[in-house]
Formats: C-alpha cells, structure tokens, sequence
C-alpha cells in the first residue's frame, strides 16, 4: 500500500533525483534557504520535483523523488551548499493551501522493486550507445569503472545527468521500470547524434 505524505518542494526545472543517487545544490533564493531551514529543523527531507514551465508557480510535473539532506554547508550570508540523497520517488496528489514561502504538496510515495537488473543484451546495447553519445560530445569517461557499476546505478546515475531537456528528463524519471528507462536512454541518444549541429539540446517537445 503506497504511503500519503506532505512534502515541501523544491521546483527546479531540469533537475531530477533518483533513489540511492545524490544531486549537490547551490540554495541562495530566500525561500529556498526558507525551505532548507525548516528541512533541517524537521526530517532533512525536501520533494525535487520539476516546473512544467520555468516561470513562478508554475504547475509541476506529477512525479518528482524524495531527497533527505546529507552533507550541508551553512554559509554566513545565509545560503547553503547541501547534497540531497535520493529516497523515494513519490505522486502529487495534489497542491497545498500553504502560508510558507515554498510550496508544498500531498503525494503519495512510489513503491519502486530493489535491485532491478537488465537483460545482458540490454546492457550492452546501452553500452555501446552511451560510448558513441560520449565520443561525440567529447567526454572523458573511465568505462573500467563504468562496467563495474550495477544496472541501477548506471542508467538511473547517466539519466540524473544527461544533457537532455526538461520533457525527457522527466519521461526518465516517470519510467516504471529500469528496463524501460534504459530503452528510453537509447533512444534518446540515438536522437541526439542524428540532431542538426545547430541544436544544443535534445528536446521531447
């Protein structure tokens, strides 16, 4: 049974989480440090979620991931440096009718299965993909140490960071299975080396 929780949010367009992964952020927005604060004087848990669109207040995209503040660095003029480990990937419910400076929503938490592997044709594929994807954008990569990673940490560590735009990386956030997401990684770079040389960023819109 999925569990129901209020969560206040941290809406920032083209950034996701996953669960078992880490995101560093740079919080020096009033509200921001507002919710960090109150996030540190509670549980450490903030919601990442993205904006629909980058302008203020937004609508938000159903499905963000839960984070709990590990390391923090509390700077004197009042910003903070944190590192926000992935939890739990969770459903708005809806939004909350809040008097807080940062938003804050009703969700219920996504029950992913542990430990999800893939096919060993699955993986290959999604290696020899993302070795063409690096030689074409010029990335260093130490594949040793990339074949030594398990399936989750690979695909779900390359979709956090790929430099794709908002719409795909939340369709990698929203795949129910590890399988699914790798499919849709491939995809995604098969589309961006056939993109035009003008365009910088590989788009779902």
């Amino acid at each position: 049974m999925s569990k129901t929780v209020r969560l206040s949010i941290f809406p920032l367009p083209g950034a996701i989480l996953f669960p078992g992964l880490q995101l560093p952020l740079h919080i020096f927005e009033p509200r921001y440090r507002d919710l960090v604060g109150s996030a540190l004087a509670k549980d450490r848990l903030i919601g990442m979620v993205q904006p629909q669109r980058s302008s203020d207040g937004s609508p938000l995209y159903a499905i963000g991931c839960l984070g709990r503040i590990g390391d923090v660095e509390a700077l004197e003029d009042g910003r903070y440096n944190i590192v926000l480990e992935g939890e739990a990937r969770f459903r708005i419910s809806r939004e909350l009718d809040v008097t807080t400076s940062f938003r804050q929503v009703e969700a219920e938490l996504i029950e992913d299965p542990e430990g999800e592997v893939l096919a060993s044709v699955e993986r290959a594929g999604f290696e020899f993909e993302a070795k063409r994807f690096a030689a074409m954008q010029g990335y260093s990569v130490d594949w040793d140490s990339v074949e030594r990673l398990d399936d989750e940490t690979l695909i779900n560590g390359v979709a956090q960071i790929a430099p794709f735009d908002s719409a795909a990386k939340q369709a990698l956030l929203e795949a129910d299975t590890l399988s699914q997401r790798c499919e849709l990684m491939i995809q995604l770079m098969q589309f961006f080396a056939l993109r035009d040389d003008g365009d910088e960023i590989v788009t779902l819109q």
